[in-house]
């Protein structure tokens, strides 16, 4: 005999009380009358001080996970979204909240990381420092081409017949790795993003091209990126899913012709069953194979593999914290670990003596050599590997013991060998640049053997979502 399961209950008027893991907003709960203690509910695109009815959809031991049915009473920290598909593509999921409430909740995530999980002596947290612009901002856009277009389940319901085309070009709908949102406008990038996007998708339409299939892996468009630079300069790339010369070159001839300002028109052919471009051939159609951004007349070369901070002036901000917490004086050996393509080690290298920069990506490397080649740096050396390879005992042994480290690891922090080699090492100060507060707290609480953390700036990248970057300066105890 099968047992059907209990229905979760529908809360009624429950008050939203803050903003807690990835973005989503938290209340608490009693989940039947004889239930002894309240349990924490996660409720997305909710504002604190918002009154509203909540569907559970899952629950588990310790918390429960709903959606907002009613809106009784709204927050008068609540305003209206810019974007029209708000709630739909899985970002920006912060737009219904004010700026400034933004910023504030961003701050409490670090102090909260750093105190809940470090465990460690902490100075006072430096109060955030907020992007200039909150639209507009992202210099690198990634959309994907579907044949299988996200309808919502009332246009479904409805039982009409579409008449328009079932092809799109946006972004994967969060749950669903075959559905593609299709996008008319993103606020995230300036103008032109949109302007090629949408002349690309009623271009592939009008003659007929096929969309991706990703349950096939077959159709001659696939993905698209989109780069522009504070200097003006723009990067589209094509990434196409059959190998039919004579389509893509129709279709990069027609963007070339409708958009000459490009800067460098790129096309990939990728018929592999992922999206990644990291091992394909990047094709020049038009222009040079990069475009090139701007800090302090320092020019930077970025290709389409490049990883470059995707919010240009707060890029500057960030560095410009690092650079000020390096505090450096011109003698120092400084070790610049997770350098990308060279951007920091580039950018602090005229207070050094020298910069060496390890990073996992040997194209990457590649870009840091010829960022300090055009920009007439010769104190740096870079080195590609994984970092807990590269940076030994005897890797330090051989290139100098560092008076100054800068770190920039990805989400998941650092690795166990690499701050056991860090804190053999001893270097004088520390510069801690994190994207990720929780791994950055717990790598803190290993550090502390020898370290103590003497300043916290966080700084705000992207605005309208809950991630943040936070950088932290630390010393030598003795």
């Amino acid at each position: 005999m099968s047992r059907k399961k209990k229905a979760l209950p529908l809360l009624e008027s429950v008050e939203i009380e803050g903003v807690a893991a990835e973005g989503k907003a938290i209340c608490r709960v009693r989940m039947s009358p004889e239930a002894e203690s309240e349990m924490v509910v996660f409720v997305p695109y909710a504002a604190p001080g918002d009154v509203a009815d909540i569907q559970i959809d899952r629950r588990k031991r310790s918390y429960a996970e709903g959606h907002i049915v009613r809106i009784v009473r709204p927050s008068d920290k609540r305003e209206a979204p810019r974007c029209r598909h708000f709630t739909l593509c899985g970002g920006c999921k912060w737009q219904h909240l004010p700026y400034s409430e933004q910023l504030q909740w961003k701050q409490r995530q670090v102090e909260d990381a750093l105190t809940r999980i470090a465990k460690v002596e902490l100075p006072p947290v430096s109060e955030i420092l907020g992007s200039e612009s909150v639209w507009e901002y992202r210099n690198k856009m990634e959309y994907t081409f579907s044949d299988k277009k996200w309808r919502s389940w009332e246009e479904l319901r409805s039982g009409r017949e579409f008449t328009d085309s079932n092809d799109a070009l946006g972004f994967h709908i969060p749950g669903a790795f075959d559905k593609v949102l299709h996008i008319e406008e993103c606020h995230l990038q300036c103008n032109i993003g949109d302007e090629i996007r949408n002349f690309i998708y009623d271009y592939a339409c009008s003659r007929g091209l096929t969309f991706y299939n990703i349950r096939e892996n077959s159709g001659l468009l696939r993905t698209l990126m989109i780069r522009t630079a504070s200097t003006g300069e723009v990067m589209v790339c094509v990434v196409f899913g059959d190998n039919d010369p004579e389509r893509i070159k129709s279709v990069m001839h027609a963007i070339g012709e409708r958009f000459p300002g490009i800067t460098s028109l790129l096309y990939v052919v990728n018929l592999k069953l992922n999206d990644s471009i990291s091992d394909q051939d990047v094709i020049p159609f038009r222009g040079p194979d990069y475009i090139e951004e701007e800090m302090e007349g320092l020019r930077f070369r970025i290709n389409a593999k490049s990883f470059y901070q995707t919010n240009s002036r707060q890029a500057y901000e960030l560095y410009k914290v690092a650079r000020k917490f390096a505090a450096l004086t011109g003698d120092e050996l400084v070790y610049d670990l997770y350098t990308g393509t060279g951007t920091i080690a580039n950018f602090v290298s005229s207070g050094a003596r020298e910069v060496i920069g390890i990073e996992y990506v040997p194209e990457a490397i590649e870009d840091a050599k010829i960022n300090s080649e055009v920009n007439g740096i010769n104190n740096t050396r870079f080195f590609a590997g994984d970092m807990k390879d590269v940076l030994t005992d005897e890797f330090i042994a051989q290139y100098g013991r560092p008076d100054v480290m800068i770190i920039d690891p990805p989400r998941a922090g650092m690795h166990d060998d690499v701050i056991k080699v860090i804190l053999n090492a001893e270097p004088r100060r520390i510069v801690y640049v994190s994207c990720n507060p929780a791994t950055q707290a717990r790598d803190l609480s290993m550090l502390d053997e020898k370290y103590k953390v003497e300043e916290i700036q966080p700084v705000d990248m992207f605005p309208h979502t809950h991630h943040v970057e936070n950088v932290v300066r630390l010393s030598r105890k003795f």
